[in-house]
């Protein structure tokens, strides 16, 4: 997140965004968390399908819309035979991410 100023907005989508997640159909698990001040979250689905339906479900596409004005971002997604745990996922973030927003 870009500014201080702009974590009530953050939160505003990112807290229905986690919740809508988790109840999403096919999601095993979805967390949060900050790390060194950036936040990131980790989700695991039964299939690609289920993961894309939610990345174009309502409540998503509304956060995604408002994303570039307050913050920017990296995303990296890939597939595995188990869930990974956050050091392992945060180290492929940080290897393979791509940039997906840079802030206005």
């Amino acid at each position: 997140m870009r500014r201080l100023l702009y974590q009530p907005l953050f939160w505003r989508h990112a807290v229905p965004s986690m919740a809508a997640a988790k109840g999403a159909p096919g999601n095993i698990m979805a967390d949060g968390r900050t790390v060194d001040g950036v936040h990131h979250t980790l989700s695991a689905w039964e299939a690609k399908s289920d993961m894309l339906a939610y990345l174009r479900s309502p409540r998503h596409a509304r956060a995604m819309r408002r994303f570039p004005g307050f913050a920017t971002g990296r995303v990296y997604g890939f597939e595995a035979d188990a869930v990974p745990d956050w050091d392992t996922a945060l180290a492929s973030y940080h290897e393979r991410g791509r940039d997906v927003y840079r802030g206005r």
